[in-house]
């Protein structure tokens, strides 16, 4: 990669640094699109509306104060910097307080049982910090050069800040704090991810080497790049518990529905829906009298190597009737 001009390192600085004869402007800019973001995706979690989430991806200006500590870390400003973690923290806690209000409203509880947006986001693994680094990557290099910019209003989809954020606060309101808890864990996957890549990126594009500033070459970001480092190492471990357990569940769901597909259709009867729980599988069937016999299943799932797992059955026994005409 060729490194940055001074102009272009200024201009990075003019999107990305809320200072100058701007910076009020700026400013209450992100305090405008902030709350309207969050309210939009919370409604789209209540709702489950994907649409409605993404819209609140592109509204949301979170993006931009994260690459802000990017361009501070590689630059050594300490003022951009400070400036940019507080806009990050008082956003990011501003969205999750906005969310729990809207949840007040809700006269059910919103939680993964009855959102799927809810149940895409509390169980992140290291499929999603692969995806985060990409972006985040991404992200970095639309900002380095203009000619891609374009890109980034699909870094802002591909990339979620406040839709997690707005799951912490709704499953919070609705008294489900290990949801909300797997959610965060989201959000910060994210934004050290972007942090960890964008560095790496800027780095490449030697920005600070290209800098003019004689007081940013005296200071040392190592420090920062060694923090991203060891939390990018620390989120990988409950990453990495998620994912195995994603894989289990989902292989000890593939083989049971197997096995119930077998053994229902040999007495008639059709599988309805095979999900499972913390600690077991559930299986809807139906079909006409007389049902299935559970020993020949649990046969079946024992042949299997299935056996250890303990499956509960709903049958709802019955038959069509014409309508008379």
């Amino acid at each position: 990669m060729s490194g940055l001009t001074q102009d272009d390192i200024q201009r990075m600085r003019g999107e990305l640094f809320i200072e100058g004869p701007e910076a009020r402007r700026r400013l209450s800019r992100y305090w405008l699109l902030l709350p309207l973001s969050a309210v939009i995706a919370s409604a789209g979690v209540v709702s489950d509306s994907t649409a409605t989430v993404i819209g609140a991806m592109i509204v949301a200006p979170l993006m931009t104060p994260i690459l802000g500590i990017v361009l501070s870390v590689v630059l050594a400003d300490g003022p951009n910097l400070r400036r940019s973690l507080l806009l990050v923290v008082t956003g990011a806690a501003a969205v999750v307080l906005l969310a729990w209000i809207l949840g007040l409203l809700v006269p059910y509880p919103v939680v993964a049982a009855t959102s799927s947006q809810v149940a895409s986001r509390i169980s992140p693994r290291i499929v999603d910090l692969v995806a985060a680094l990409a972006t985040g990557a991404v992200g970095s290099v639309a900002l380095a050069r203009s000619d891609i910019s374009d890109t980034l209003p699909g870094v802002a989809i591909a990339i979620s800040l406040v839709p997690p954020l707005a799951v912490v606060g709704l499953t919070l309101e609705s008294g489900a704090p290990h949801q909300a808890l797997g959610s965060l864990l989201l959000f910060i996957t994210n934004v050290i991810a972007i942090l960890a890549s964008g560095i790496v990126v800027m780095t490449l594009y030697r920005v600070r080497r290209n800098s003019d500033s004689a007081a940013h070459r005296a200071l040392r970001p190592s420090g920062a790049v060694i923090l991203v480092g060891l939390l990018l190492l620390a989120v990988i471990v409950p990453l990495w518990i998620n994912s195995e357990h994603f894989d289990q569940s989902s292989i000890r769901l593939t083989g049971v529905e197997a096995v119930a597909n077998h053994w229902a259709s040999s007495a008639g009867w059709s599988v309805l829906g095979v999900s499972n729980t913390a600690d077991k599988v559930l299986i809807d069937v139906t079909g006409p009298n007389p049902p299935p016999s559970l020993r020949d299943l649990r046969q079946e799932l024992d042949s299997a190597g299935l056996g250890n797992f303990d499956v509960r059955v709903q049958m709802l026994a019955g038959r069509y009737a014409p309508v008379p005409r």
